[in-house]
């Protein structure tokens, strides 16, 4: 439950940051998440729970991070991996988010 609630409350987050992250262990494998911590405490907490480790290669600080976070997976959907991981170049994922900004309000310009 505790989990569930963690989740509803990120997904209704009004601000935070959209991430791309890479395994140690799958160099073609992306995860594309949302956070509203800083995205490299939340790698390091992931890296915490799991084998090998997680690094961030991109983030964007935006409003509703976890729309933005739907909209990137539904144009990777067809390279869809695993839930929330995806077999494509980090650059690819990167310059979605890049495209994506001239739509969303953000916090950095990269």
């Amino acid at each position: 439950m505790e989990k569930a609630e963690k989740e509803t409350k990120c997904r209704d987050a009004s601000y935070g940051s959209v991430y791309v992250m890479i395994h140690s262990f799958f160099s073609d494998v992306i995860k594309i998440g949302c956070t509203r911590i800083d995205p490299n405490e939340h790698a390091i907490a992931l890296s915490a729970k799991t084998p090998g480790d997680y690094t961030v290669v991109y983030s964007l600080k935006c409003m509703h991070p976890c729309r933005i976070k739907k909209q990137i997976r539904e144009y990777l959907n067809a390279e869809e991996y695993a839930g929330g991981f995806y077999q494509v170049p980090a650059e690819v994922a990167e310059n979605l988010l890049k495209r994506e900004t001239l739509r969303i309000p953000t916090f950095n310009a990269g």
